[in-house]
Formats: structure tokens, sequence, C-alpha cells
């Protein structure tokens, strides 16, 4: 039998999630991300665990709307040349089985800048500040995840908003974990 654990940045994001799957809650961006994540799994049996990283997304294209289960995320805020550069790998880019083929950005900048917004938008479709950190976190504890995104702002000005946004987020990334979480 499978067993899951949900992974959100914040509570609201995660409060449609039924109540016997357990969530971890991360604060915000890739480091608190990694750590919490770690901690969770330090110690732990992880034999048949799936990870599931539920959050809010901004679209970094225009038209982009719904829920996302990128199979990609990428350090966005890294400078992975420079690294490549000395001989070494920044592992800037992670893959992530059973994705529909989108790119998600994850860094800690919080984008709302139209100059930042359309340079992301040259590598991914979506944005976020913790992915990254927990796909990186499960990789190195062999631990299967899986990224769920729903697109909660444009990745701009709008984004301000999103404490008013994530509520309605919320409940189709609930409805999405307890359709394919059991």
């Amino acid at each position: 039998m499978t067993d899951y654990l949900v992974v959100s940045a914040v509570a609201g994001e995660a409060r449609y999630v039924p109540e016997e799957i357990p969530v971890v809650v991360t604060g915000v961006g890739k480091t608190a991300a990694a750590v919490a994540v770690s901690r969770a799994l330090a110690g732990r049996d992880t034999t048949d665990l799936i990870v599931l990283n539920v959050g809010t997304t901004g679209a970094l294209r225009d038209g982009l709307s719904g829920l996302f289960l990128p199979s990609t995320v990428i350090n966005h805020d890294v400078n992975a040349e420079a690294i490549r550069a000395i001989g070494l790998d920044p592992r800037d880019e992670l893959a992530v089985d059973g994705g529909d083929g989108t790119v998600l950005a994850s860094g800690d900048v919080f984008v709302t800048d139209p100059d930042v917004r359309a340079r992301l938008a040259e590598r991914a479709h979506l944005v976020d500040m913790e992915a990254y950190g927990v796909v990186y976190a499960c990789r190195e504890y062999g631990v299967p995840v899986r990224v769920v995104k729903h697109v909660s702002d444009s990745a701009d000005e709008s984004a301000l908003d999103w404490p008013a946004l994530v509520d309605a987020s919320a409940k189709v990334l609930g409805e999405w974990v307890s359709e394919n979480a059991r």
C-alpha cells in the first residue's frame, strides 16, 4: 500500500487535503522547503512513500491556468553557468516523474517584475519558491515525488493579491489529492 506525504509552503495551500494524509508545511523558499522535507524524511521508513508537493504557482506565459504536474523543476536563481565554468555541476535542473511536460522555475524571488517574468518564461512555464528544494531533498532520500501546482496568478503585479487567491487554488489541489492519493 502506498503512503503519501503532502508538502506545501503554507498551511492555506493544503487546507483541503484529506485529514488522513499527513501534511508538512515548509515555510517559504527553497532552503526552508529542503530542510523541512529532510526533517520529515529523516529516520522515517520511506518504503512505499510518495511525496506530493502541492501548492500555488505563477504563470510565466499568458493563457496558462489550472492544474499542472511539472516534469522538470529548475533552480532559476543560481548562477549555473559560472558554476559549470569552474568544473562543478550545479544540479540546477531536476526531472520529475509522472509530469505533464511543463517546466517549473523555482527560486527565492517572489516574481512580480515583468522583466523577470519575461526572462524566466524563456525557460519555464510556471514559477514557485519551493518545488526545487522539495524535489532535491526527496532525491537525496531516494523518495519519489510528484509536483502538483495550481496557477494562482500571472507572476506579475497580480501576484501581490496571492493571499486572496490561495483558497481557490487550495480547493483544486485538495480535490486532486483526494482523487489521486488513495
